[in-house]
């Protein structure tokens, strides 16, 4: 059985980040990537998809973003060459294609049991590094539509030319539901939206992007025990906008003007009938309001500093929702098929620790378990906004590499069969 001093499980950019940290501190690990670098980003993202936050927000450890356009949106494919290009710049002892199946701990030892598919090892500590987003969420309702209408989760889509012809079903609205609902309306398919409760951003702002002002008002260094929703904000959606185009807002309601069809959430089907809460303007409302608020929390600090900055006039909703259908026949409506943009469940059913909550997520402070030699990187707000991002990981990773580091103390080389390990 091989023992390395630290293994870290997932090659993302999270487990890519703790091991460029580890790396410099000289501190002999192993990564476990059950697909390749960048699998996400490659394989469950669709063709135009693109970041909304801008490159110079990417902040690897050690590998900044290197390209020319620093206030662009990077596109799928250059985000997987960003990835795979950070693996290459310190070439980490990553195995990929190697599935971790098992994780227990052994008080006796105070080692780390890891069953994998290429074997079994054990190690002093441990970084789980896979990200919150593992099994998609796809409602049981869903089983209700007939065979006939083709059905896939948001994290599967690619294209409207993917699609069979016809009319098109989303059902959420968080950044990947609204995000492929333009991406469908763009290339000319008409589009029915279920519309949630999902907050809205916008992108400019007078006179430069959202992300830049919140940056500059240090909100994006705000940890999580200060934030005023404390732990209850991993639970919240992501505010919809988008990178496409040089980055722009999302107004549902402007997409209704161009015909694309909006419903309140949906509550149940029989047969090819859907059956529609009636809150649609509830949650367009509250998506403005969220946005509006931004908006003013930006005021008061141009206000506060002392900023010249041009003033913009008060947003405007340019459609109201009248008489909204309850009821939706998919057959007569034309709808061949629906996106699940449901999110995803976490799944650490493989990790065999007491160390998890009800509702199956690890309890842990900036990453560090109760149980010594574990830890978390890359779910989002583990510490700040941007623990699950290119913005923050690196911070996180630089956190969690110390606390490896002092309770690895003097004995950092590992054990004396480790060289053999690294050449496995």
């Amino acid at each position: 059985m091989l023992h390395f001093p630290v293994v870290i499980v997932g090659g993302g950019q999270a487990g890519l980040s703790i091991s460029y940290c580890l790396t410099q501190q000289g501190i002999e690990h192993i990564i476990f990537e059950k697909n390749q670098v960048a699998h996400a980003w490659r394989s469950q993202r669709w063709d135009s998809f693109c970041l909304v936050t801008p490159n110079w927000q990417c902040q690897l450890p050690g590998y900044p973003y290197p390209g020319t356009d620093p206030h662009g949106f990077m596109h799928r494919d250059e985000i997987v060459q960003y990835v795979e290009d950070y693996a290459k710049l310190f070439q980490p002892n990553l195995k990929e294609g190697v599935a971790v199946s098992a994780v227990r701990h052994n008080r006796l030892s105070r080692q780390f049991d890891i069953a994998t598919s290429a074997g079994d090892y054990t190690a002093d500590q441990i970084v789980v590094a896979t990200g919150g987003y593992h099994r998609p969420n796809v409602p049981r309702l869903a089983e209700r539509l007939p065979a006939t209408v083709q059905q896939l989760h948001s994290s599967n889509y690619k294209s409207p030319a993917s699609l069979p012809s016809g009319a098109v079903l989303v059902v959420g609205t968080g950044q990947s539901g609204c995000q492929i609902a333009e991406d469908l309306h763009l290339a000319g398919r008409q589009v029915h939206l279920c519309v949630g409760s999902a907050p809205r951003s916008p992108r400019r702002y007078r006179g430069k992007d959202v992300v830049a002002w919140l940056d500059q008002m240090g909100y994006y260094d705000l940890p999580i025990d200060e934030h005023p929703q404390k732990d209850a904000v991993r639970a919240k959606t992501n505010h919809y906008l988008t990178g496409r185009g040089g980055g722009r807002e999302i107004d549902l309601r402007q997409f209704a003007l161009e015909g694309m069809r909006l419903y309140g959430r949906l509550q149940s089907i029989q047969n090819h009938e859907l059956t529609l809460q009636d809150n649609l303007r509830q949650h367009l409302n509250q998506a403005d309001a969220v946005a509006e608020k931004i908006k003013r929390t930006i005021d008061d600090y141009i206000d506060k500093a002392g900023i010249e900055a041009p003033a913009e006039p008060p947003y405007v909703p340019v459609w109201q929702p009248e008489a909204v259908p309850l009821q939706l026949d998919i057959q007569a409506a034309g709808i061949r098929s629906v996106i699940w943009s449901t999110g995803y469940h976490t799944d650490y059913s493989w990790i065999d620790v007491p160390i998890f909550d009800g509702r199956g997520y690890p309890g842990h402070q900036r990453g560090v378990t109760a149980v010594e030699g574990l830890y978390f990187l890359g779910l989002p707000w583990l510490y700040t906004w941007g623990s699950a991002r290119f913005s923050g990981i690196g911070r996180d990773a630089a956190y969690l590499a110390e606390q490896i580091v002092l309770r690895a103390g003097p004995h950092r080389a590992g054990h004396e069969f480790s060289e053999a390990a690294l050449g496995s």
